[in-house]
């Protein structure tokens, strides 16, 4: 493998994160790899998150702060990009950190060509407990056919993600980013990571699965945008699996009309929790409204998915069955499930 020793740059789309900015900063600015750089995206917080940033350039001429009106997290992401002079991107998020070694085990495994996505392991920080998450393949390097059937392939359309679409926890060489401007949806909050990462994954000419790599520390964080209630979710997932379904038709991802139908029946899963965990009592109404729609049902009849986890088994069958009584039910399991998160 030809060695490389690229300057990466490693972008913080930051807003509103202030109880955890300066430990994600802290540990960028640790890390063993030296040839980084460090963009911040103050995405117009309103907290004390864009003087943090501005107090870490000042101090480190490694830091540079891009300060933006609001315009969510992938538009803070381009506008990372845009600024970054490095030959490969790492995306933070502002309330997560990194492992020391994090960088240089990841650059370690670079062949220097276009094209290539080093990914690592994540470790789930959660209130009470810490959990080890792994990429489903194997360990190794993935190119050619090899990376189609086994990657490509199956990026959606999964009940589990093969690798997830996650901005983080990939190191990624900058041209694959280049010209997909067209495919993100600027608006989305639910599913923007999936719009930044998947024109870019389908786009990969080598990747590479490390094997343990636990570097990449994902803080659950109570009341964010996946663990709250929504009440414009499903119109997000709509927007989302328009985007999705144009990418995979137009970059020509295997199966991309099946697997976009499988993806947008998985998400419907996260629609239903979501109604489940509305604050009102209106929720059956919502989702014998949303499940009810001639093509929501036609796409549950006729496209089958495999649902494996006992959770998702029963908010399927809420989804194809919205009947009242299993409502009732769901909203209790999910309402114990919740306290139980939050004790």
């Amino acid at each position: 493998m030809k060695k490389t020793n690229p300057t990466i740059s490693v972008i913080v789309p930051v807003y509103n994160k202030e109880a955890y900015l300066r430990e994600c900063v802290d540990s960028i600015l640790a890390q063993t790899y030296r040839r980084i750089e460090v963009i911040l995206v103050d995405d117009e917080s309103t907290d004390s998150s864009g003087e943090i940033c501005d107090e870490y350039a000042r101090a480190d001429a490694r830091v540079r702060v891009v300060h933006q009106k609001n315009g969510g997290p992938t538009a803070a992401c381009v506008a990372g990009m845009a600024a970054a002079t490095g030959t490969y991107y790492m995306f933070v998020d502002s309330d997560d950190y990194l492992d020391p070694e994090t960088l240089f085990e990841m650059a370690d495994r670079l062949a220097g060509v276009p094209g290539e996505i080093v990914c690592c392991n994540h470790v789930l920080e959660k209130r009470r407990e810490t959990v080890q998450v792994k990429c489903a393949p194997e360990p190794g390097v993935y190119e050619g056919e090899k990376l189609r059937a086994q990657i490509k392939a199956k990026l959606i359309g999964q009940e589990h993600k093969v690798i997830p679409l996650s901005r983080c926890m990939k190191l990624c060489e900058k041209s694959l980013f280049a010209g997909n401007e067209g495919y993100y949806d600027y608006s989305l909050r639910f599913g923007d990571d999936a719009n930044l990462m998947y024109p870019a994954l389908l786009g990969a000419d080598r990747v590479v699965i490390l094997k343990d790599a636990f570097y990449y520390h994902y803080r659950y964080v109570e009341g964010s945008l996946v663990h709250g209630y929504d009440a414009g979710l499903f119109a997000g997932v709509e927007r989302l699996m328009e985007a999705l379904r144009r990418t995979a038709e137009e970059k020509k991802a295997p199966d991309a009309a099946e697997a976009s139908a499988r993806e947008y029946c998985y998400m419907l899963l996260y629609v239903i929790k979501n109604e489940l965990r509305s604050p009102d009592g209106d929720y059956r109404k919502r989702i014998r409204t949303i499940f009810g729609q001639e093509n929501i049902k036609e796409l549950l009849q006729n496209t089958p998915i495999s649902v494996s986890e006992r959770s998702n088994q029963l908010l399927y069958v809420g989804m194809c069955y919205p009947g009242g009584v299993l409502l009732r039910l769901l909203r209790l399991i999910l309402r114990i499930y919740d306290k139980k998160e939050r004790a």
